[in-house]
């Protein structure tokens, strides 16, 4: 497939379009128009591989170029790519549409806002040193998915360990609960400032943010008079209606 030949002077041109020539796009039927300069502007990109000399894309019944992509932040994309103005809202979900459509670029300039810059330097770098966290989150959902058969809640206990000092308790803290009826997914020791309520506050984030209600309180094992108490537990809780 060759790309359209658009009008530029009033006749149709019969050689391959310029980067003056102006683009009817269709993005998971969001449209747009632009130009296959602005759409070209960084060479390496997606958007520039998918409109270069041998075009990847269909057209619609139109004869608009169509990519089969939610274009619904795709105008901010493309407002880069004219103007390398920066959007001032839905800056992660713009930074997603940047990554799929590799525009380094704005992935950059995006990475530098305060919000991207926090999450990506800050939180992120801290939970690269939390072990098997991302494991952990995935557990900790399919265990709640479990246990949500004809019931209204799930809840899970957390074990954090935020030292290798608290690590050296593990044994006597997991005795600690009540035997065969209680077991916990454990989180840490990590080496990094972050306390263990920062630590909850990521768990409760990035569970919520795939949609589930959880809340978390801290849990005290049942004991017996002269047993020790932990503080390493927490309950974690799905609400599901």
């Amino acid at each position: 497939m060759s790309l359209p030949d658009y009008k530029s002077t009033g006749k149709q041109s019969s050689s391959a379009p310029s980067h003056s020539s102006v683009v009817q796009l269709n993005v998971g039927g969001h449209l747009f128009s632009t130009t296959l300069g602005t759409l070209r502007r960084h060479p390496d990109s997606k958007v520039a591989e998918l409109l270069g000399s041998q075009p990847k894309v269909s057209t619609d019944a139109q004869g608009r170029l169509f990519i089969d992509r939610d274009g619904s932040h795709f105008g901010a994309v493309l407002e880069f790519l004219r103007s390398e103005k920066l959007p001032t809202e839905n800056i992660r979900e713009v930074y997603a549409e940047a990554v799929h459509y590799n525009i380094k670029p704005l992935m950059k300039r995006l990475e530098e806002t305060p919000e991207l810059f926090g999450e990506l330097v800050g939180r992120q770098q801290f939970l690269s040193r939390v072990p098997h966290y991302k494991e952990n989150i995935e557990v900790l959902i399919r265990i709640a998915r479990a246990e949500a058969v004809a019931a209204r809640r799930s809840t899970i206990l957390i074990c954090v360990m935020r030292t290798e000092d608290d690590l050296g308790f593990y044994d006597n803290a997991v005795n600690s609960l009540e035997a065969g009826k209680e077991s916990a997914v454990t989180f840490g020791p990590w080496k990094a400032e972050p306390s263990v309520r920062d630590l909850l506050d990521c768990v409760k984030m990035d569970i919520e943010s795939r949609g589930y209600n959880v809340s978390i309180e801290a849990h005290v094992p049942e004991r017996s008079f002269l047993s020790k108490s932990y503080d390493f537990f927490y309950k974690l809780t799905f609400t599901w209606w």
